[in-house]
């Protein structure tokens, strides 16, 4: 996955996530790619400082998301809590787009992938091996574990997860 920074033409900036920049050219032109404040489709990618790693720390695996207190955010965007009980939609101050987006994220992943629980980590493996078709698959795992996935070549990407909107 490719995290890109967005902005409209508008100058409203936001985030994205594609599989590869291909992806994002073509659901750009073909006008798939919205900005979450104003619905502006004519987007564009803006410029992003490198992921440059400090001195003497690890260089981090490019397909790892950033920890969420170091990856840079627009100015309206919440940071996520430190308490991993604490859901992102009780962060006092998340724009209601954002909440919004989020849902839509949730209903779109319940709407096309298979909920597997906390069978996620085996499932993924069984996937990757050829035990399994191959289908989108969400549920839980550990931070560990998903580190583990990710340094065996399984693409997993974790998500802020809040209620329904209709719940």
């Amino acid at each position: 996955m490719i995290h890109y920074q967005l902005r409209c033409s508008a100058d409203h900036g936001f985030d994205g996530w594609f599989v590869d920049s291909a992806g994002f050219e073509q659901q750009a032109a073909a006008g798939l790619i919205a900005c979450p404040r104003c619905g502006d489709v004519k987007v564009e990618r803006a410029l992003m400082a490198p992921a440059v790693p400090r001195k003497g720390a690890p260089a981090r695996n490019r397909r790892e998301p950033e920890p969420a207190a170091e990856a840079s955010a627009p100015a309206a965007e919440a940071k996520l809590p430190a308490k991993p009980d604490q859901t992102v939609a009780s962060i006092p101050g998340m724009p209601a787009e954002m909440r919004a987006m989020l849902q839509k994220l949730r209903a779109e992943v319940e709407a096309r992938c298979d909920y597997v629980g906390n069978e996620f980590a085996a499932e993924a493996r069984r996937i990757k091996s050829g035990e399994r078709d191959g289908r989108g698959i969400y549920g839980e795992t550990s931070p560990e574990e998903a580190e583990a996935l990710a340094e065996e070549g399984i693409e997993v990407s974790r998500i802020p997860w809040l209620p329904r909107a209709d719940s």
